[in-house]
């Protein structure tokens, strides 16, 4: 499953936060101090948001705070080294190049009941009205659990756009109370053009591509996918020369040629090859010398995978292999996503808390896995692990020792750690609620809901603990394990 945070509370009124809180003090502009400031010393600007002025909303405001902050932490012989064995030692990943040629049913009924059970709670649709029973049983039916063969050849495919990962096939929004209508207990994920994947089974509606990708196994719709030979869809990420999409998502050119790959979104870190196209020659009707042309994969009438030309436009954020690995970029990168609304499992063409992390460490090469439960725990990165009786003083020792980039990591949750101010810890992350202490003692949500940047010590997780009570993990992403 996905990210799970805390429950939203009800939003609180500014000037109910500012008696609570006592808050008194802009933050200054000197560089970072050792020791995490108590919150008590910042100010409410107009926003609500505590301790966030305008200034602090640009990744300069962070980078000149930063020390050291062009050196590379890790190269890129070290980067892929590590993402190998990521595939190899996280359960959470999936190689596809280790498959055996012949899949078994065990195998392919273990991803899916592996990804949800039947549902056994009540949902709500997005209307507020209850799903009925027998709605849900025929989206479970729809599973075809039955026709899975008792063997059967391992097939691939691709991706040829952004598509959503759901845990059972159907495109219906389903939630956990009337009352919510963001968080899909059926989204899952999402794959991006060029994703590669093993499909394993099909819906009985056949509209459905049950797929395993690298990171996650969910249901797709058939649509999104194209069918292709091993080799070329396997091949195809390893293919250069190529584009890394550096921007949060820009897309193509129009056109009216092939429709396919018109205004087509590419987030960021979907690696691109290039086509091996005339430069002085038209690409779908236009003269390419002010784009980069790149080969993408795209789905025939048959369902059979083929490439086709498109154009990027060379002003759209792009490079010609992944960022180094550097404290600027990390914090650049993050920033592009800064205001985005959030998307539970990459919903609302957005990304949720883990979604957003990985890619902007995907854009500087680094590969991490899909969930928050999955990322605090991974075996290859370096980790700082807190048992559920650890102190406050160890947690704040922690706290004192973090560099940018480290991800922090609560139940359901992860957050980028940006720098500090006058010693007040702060992070970017993508965040539905955001919940502080009102007059009242009770936790109220600023409901955010989207990328932020915050202070990490008045941040709650429910009335009797603050973040750093509740925190994990620490995972340092930039240093080997």
């Amino acid at each position: 499953m996905t990210d799970t945070q805390h429950p939203r509370p009800a939003r609180v009124t500014l000037h109910v936060l500012a008696l609570a809180l006592a808050l008194a003090t802009v933050p200054g502009l000197a560089r970072d101090t050792p020791k995490s400031a108590p919150a008590s010393t910042m100010r409410i600007p107009a926003s609500g948001v505590i301790g966030v002025e305008d200034a602090q909303l640009v990744p300069d405001f962070w980078i000149a705070r930063t020390q050291a902050a062009d050196a590379v932490l890790m190269d890129r012989s070290a980067i892929d080294a590590r993402n190998a064995r990521l595939l190899q030692a996280d359960d959470s990943m999936h190689d596809l190049a280790a498959l055996p040629p012949i899949l078994s049913r065990a195998q392919v009924v273990g991803w899916i009941d592996d990804l949800a059970s039947p549902p056994a709670k009540p949902f709500w649709d997005e209307h507020g009205k209850p799903v009925a029973k027998a709605t849900l049983d025929a989206i479970v039916s729809n599973r075809a659990m039955a026709a899975i063969p008792a063997t059967q050849p391992t097939r691939y495919g691709m991706a040829v756009e952004r598509a959503a990962l759901r845990a059972f096939p159907t495109t219906l929004r389903v939630f956990s109370s009337a009352g919510d209508t963001d968080i899909d207990r059926f989204q899952e994920s999402a794959l991006f053009p060029g994703d590669p994947v093993a499909i394993a089974h099909a819906s009985a509606d056949g509209q459905w591509l049950f797929v395993v990708s690298p990171r996650y196994a969910a249901w797709v719709e058939a649509k999104a996918i194209a069918e292709g030979e091993r080799a070329s869809v396997l091949g195809y990420g390893m293919r250069s020369p190529y584009r890394v999409i550096t921007g949060a998502k820009p897309r193509t050119v129009f056109t009216r040629e092939e429709p396919r790959l018109s205004e087509l979104q590419l987030d960021m870190g979907v690696r691109i090859p290039l086509a091996n196209a005339a430069p002085d020659q038209p690409v779908n009707g236009q003269h390419p010398y002010s784009s980069w042309i790149l080969d993408l994969p795209v789905r025939n009438s048959d369902g059979r995978l083929a490439f086709a030309p498109a154009l990027l436009p060379k002003i759209a954020d792009s490079a010609a292999d992944h960022l180094p690995l550097t404290r600027a970029n990390l914090i650049r990168q993050a920033f592009r996503f800064l205001g985005e609304r959030y998307g539970w499992g990459h919903s609302y063409n957005g990304r949720d808390c883990s979604g957003f992390v990985s890619e902007v460490y995907r854009s500087m090469g680094v590969e991490l896995p899909r969930n928050t439960s999955d990322q605090a725990v991974s075996p290859v990165f370096a980790r700082t692990r807190f048992e559920a009786g650890a102190s406050r003083a160890e947690r704040m020792a922690a706290i004192d020792a973090l560099d940018v980039g480290d991800l922090i990591y609560i139940p359901g949750h992860v957050m980028m750690f940006l720098g500090r101010i006058d010693g007040m810890p702060y992070v970017i992350h993508d965040t539905n609620g955001g919940t502080l202490l009102g007059a009242d003692g009770e936790p109220h949500s600023l409901r955010l809901n989207g990328v932020s940047v915050t202070p990490l010590l008045p941040l709650r997780f429910g009335k009797d603990h603050d973040y750093v009570d509740r925190i994990t993990n620490i995972v340092r992403v930039a240093k080997d394990q």
